[in-house]
């Protein structure tokens, strides 16, 4: 039994506050157990001049601490696992992990800076990460609202408190990008000593308009939103105890992006961001960048998944085809009064709101954009069991209504139906026989699977695939209720075309 650890870490408000998360997990595992904290500046704490990519050296805000480990003066360093080189150095070990933290980067906006945007069509953002650079331009040009927007970037440093005071102090520049879990953790943080600096986070979020950006399009750095459990090689004693607290999927998602990027040549400062999502029905891997060599980065897939197989039939079909024969007409509709949030399923759904609004995915956010709306975020295509994990930020609880039509499939958001959906006709003999020669079939909504197979129910038994999400759910009920396998699961048409 161990009586005290020594922990160490930077001496930042969230530095600190991942260290007391670990000594909080150790002490539930052992009550009696006596934590000693030990805080101080990395190198990359004191030169705030020059932007993380310039310096030379590896690892400026964890290697101040290898010789403290190594020499026995301290038992564990806990580091935000993306600061850390892809190549550690011999003799320390990182052995733990506790459940991540929301692995996305968030906007914030000065509100004060809405309407010169919108009139001079430019947007002046605060980021020194050269991976937020490459993948963020064309996508923020379209996501903010009254779009497109020319989007300039300015280098920053320094902690979250000090990023955010000097965004708002800055007249010229507009917008940063941060970490979300960096915001997340200090909002949430449940010591006293933190209560100052969540007020004023608070305060300055108020000041801001923010969305939380799609990992779909700006996957985040390599381990992101993970924080890591660093100690002597030799230790086996804390080896041992530590592991009893380690979160292991977080562990596998962290090590796997860190072996991707290091796969590329280079350490933790390239243009390229990875994002491993682990699901019930399988692994996603988001990959955008440039690397070192020129190489562009841009893929997305599902991977180890039971449910995703290879079908190798040559006749595919798509229910896309059937979208010129697709008649929406407007209902009447009443959104709650207390609703303060809203689930966007697709741009036909849309019905003006103030409040905070989640687009189902990114096309949609686009849509949304053109409109004028400000959109807070989306699910990435994947459905509504994407947790938005925004109530911290909007500080306060958010009572969520999904506006969607009128032959949805069930969902755990309450719905409101502002179309409805028909087929101008039934499918015509030339439709029918385009179907009916296909053997793998890809369904973008169960509306129009009950549509095509109410008319052609012997492709019932045939193969059957959609992306992630309700659609997907209420395919795989309706099949099993009719004793036929599941449907196959991809992340989109294109991925299912790919990969068939």
């Amino acid at each position: 039994m161990l009586e005290t650890i020594r922990i160490s870490a930077r001496s930042s408000f969230l530095a600190r506050f991942q260290a007391l998360q670990v000594g909080d997990a150790l002490k539930k595992l052992q009550p009696d157990l006596k934590i000693q904290y030990f805080f101080r500046e990395s190198l990359g704490d004191k030169n705030l001049t020059d932007p993380l990519w310039k310096m030379p050296q590896k690892g400026v805000f964890t290697e101040d601490f290898l010789e403290d480990l190594l020499q026995e003066r301290t038992d564990i360093v806990v580091h935000s696992w993306k600061d850390l080189p892809t190549e550690r150095a011999p003799g320390t070990e990182i052995v733990a992990t506790l459940p991540r933290a929301d692995q996305r980067d968030l906007l914030l906006i000065k509100k004060s800076s809405l309407e010169n945007i919108e009139k001079t069509k430019t947007v002046k953002i605060f980021s020194s990460s050269l991976r937020r650079q490459k993948n963020l331009t064309d996508f923020l040009s379209l996501a903010l609202p009254h779009g497109p927007h020319n989007i300039e970037f300015s280098d920053i440093r320094g902690n979250i408190p000090t990023r955010i005071a000097k965004l708002l102090a800055a007249k010229e520049v507009d917008g940063l990008v941060l970490a979300k879990a960096a915001i997340d953790r200090l909002l949430q943080a449940p010591w006293p000593e933190f209560q100052e600096l969540k007020n004023e986070l608070k305060s300055s979020l108020m000041q801001c308009q923010w969305m939380v950006l799609p990992l779909s399009k700006n996957p985040n750095a390599a381990a992101q939103g993970a924080l890591a459990i660093e100690i002597k090689s030799s230790r086996n004693d804390l080896s041992t105890f530590l592991k009893k607290i380690n979160h292991a999927e977080t562990f596998e998602a962290a090590q796997k992006e860190r072996e991707i990027l290091a796969g590329f040549g280079g350490g933790c400062h390239q243009k390229i961001g990875i994002a491993i999502l682990p699901r019930l029905y399988g692994e996603i891997e988001f990959l955008q960048g440039l690397t070192d060599q020129g190489q562009i980065l841009d893929s997305a897939r599902l991977t180890h998944s039971q449910l995703q197989k290879t079908i190798s039939e040559s006749k595919k079909w798509s229910s896309s085809a059937l979208r010129p024969l697709i008649e929406r007409h407007e209902l009447p509709y009443n959104i709650p009064g207390d609703t303060n949030a809203l689930f966007v399923s697709r741009i036909s759904a849309w019905r003006p709101f103030k409040g905070y609004v989640w687009a189902a995915g990114t096309e949609t956010w686009k849509q949304l954009a053109t409109l004028g709306v400000w959109v807070h975020g989306c699910s990435e295509g994947l459905g509504e069991s994407e947790d938005p994990q925004i109530d911290t930020l909007a500080q306060q609880p958010l009572q969520w209504t999904k506006l969607t039509h009128s032959t949805s499939s069930p969902s755990k958001i309450s719905g409101i139906a502002t179309y409805q959906m028909k087929l101008t006709a039934p499918l015509s003999p030339a439709f029918k026989k385009e179907i009916l020669e296909a053997n793998s079939y890809f369904w973008t909504s169960f509306f129009l699977f009950e549509a095509v197979t109410s008319q052609l129910p012997e492709i019932l038994n045939r193969a059957h695939s959609s992306g992630p999400g309700n659609t997907w759910l209420a395919l795989k009920e309706h099949l099993m209720q009719k004793g036929l396998p599941s449907p196959h699961i991809y992340l989109s048409e294109s991925e299912w075309r790919k990969l068939s």
